[in-house]
């Protein structure tokens, strides 16, 4: 499936072109067109049909691609296979997606060999499966070559959902990321897909005061004891963004907003002065009038994030399979 640009996505790439110059001079949009005119068009067919096989794998793969921006930079190391190696980690549990990745670049590897890296696949699969979800088409920047370590130990400073609110602002802005970007990345990629039971059992029954996190509307906290009872199966799985798992949209932040978080990381996102105004900036009563644009902001959060610590040029490699250094 050829993904065509709306306004929004030209807005975004006009907007990137004159920022990030240190990345984007080696970075460009459209960076295969030559060497491997299909490279985009093949990845947007796996990842449709991987979507349509299975309904949870959008999310899956927005999920992948921000752990692994978020470790090293956005360089694939999180795709490396080993007893030690990153995906391992305790902060990657439950990532997945890994397969969808390397179909991808066996078909590209036929196609046009040692040209496309598997960061840039990762990128962008991330980015046909927001819009598989009904959220904005935009365009990467590709260009990203891929890492040569993966270590469990360079993951040891993930974003945990138990982390204070200041702890959380404090990871993304050491990566170069805003306030809003945090909202956006932390709460709004989470308005596809399903979280666990694991990551519920603090909020529920071992907040600090013994009892459950009072910030849950006292309507939803039957509904969440009921789904993850306490000593129950700890791999169920429940919708992070309550009725809207499937689809991009700002209901997430709606939910964040009345006490309906499932994640203890999305509530907290209303506990704290700078973010609570970014909540409300897109789901205040007047916002379709003059606030400002979710799937847009989204999607140029995505873009910011896609460009950490990214490795062009003549750095990393192209790796022949993605789950292994050449």
């Amino acid at each position: 499936m050829a993904l065509i640009p709306t306004l929004a996505a030209i807005f975004i790439a006009c907007t990137f072109m004159g920022s990030h110059n240190s990345v984007t001079a080696q970075l460009a949009f459209g960076f295969y067109s030559s060497t491997c005119p299909k490279a985009e068009q093949i990845v947007s067919s796996v990842v449709q049909q991987s979507v349509q096989a299975n309904s949870r794998m959008a999310a899956i793969l927005l999920r992948l691609h921000f752990h692994d921006c978020f470790v090293q930079g956005c360089d694939g190391s999180i795709l490396i296979e080993g007893d030690k190696a990153e995906k391992h980690a305790f902060g990657h549990q439950g990532v997945q997606g890994f397969d969808v990745i390397e179909t991808a670049k066996a078909q590209l590897e036929s196609e046009c060999r040692g040209v496309v890296s598997c960061a840039d696949i990762v990128a962008m699969a991330a980015r046909d499966a927001v819009a598989l979800s009904g959220g904005p088409v935009y365009q990467v920047q590709t260009g990203r070559r891929d890492g040569l370590t993966s270590t469990t130990s360079s993951a040891d400073d993930m974003p945990e959902v138990t982390e204070s609110i200041e702890q959380l602002k404090n990871k993304f802005i050491q990566k170069g990321l805003s306030v809003k970007d945090f909202v956006l990345l932390n709460a709004a990629a989470h308005t596809i897909g399903t979280t666990a039971c694991f990551f519920m059992t603090n909020r529920l029954y071992n907040f600090p005061d013994g009892t459950s996190d009072p910030t849950i509307n006292p309507a939803f906290l039957p509904e969440l004891e009921a789904t993850c009872p306490k000593d129950g199966d700890v791999n169920v799985r429940l919708a992070a963004d309550r009725e809207s798992e499937l689809k991009f949209d700002d209901s997430i932040l709606r939910n964040i907003r009345n006490g309906f978080a499932v994640l203890e990381s999305d509530a907290k996102l209303y506990t704290d002065a700078e973010t609570i105004s970014v909540v409300d900036s897109y789901v205040s009563p007047l916002n379709f009038l003059t606030g400002p644009n979710f799937g847009a902001d989204f999607a140029e959060s995505m873009v910011n994030m896609g460009m950490i610590d990214v490795k062009t040029g003549s750095q990393g490699q192209i790796r022949r399979v993605c789950s292994a250094f050449n």
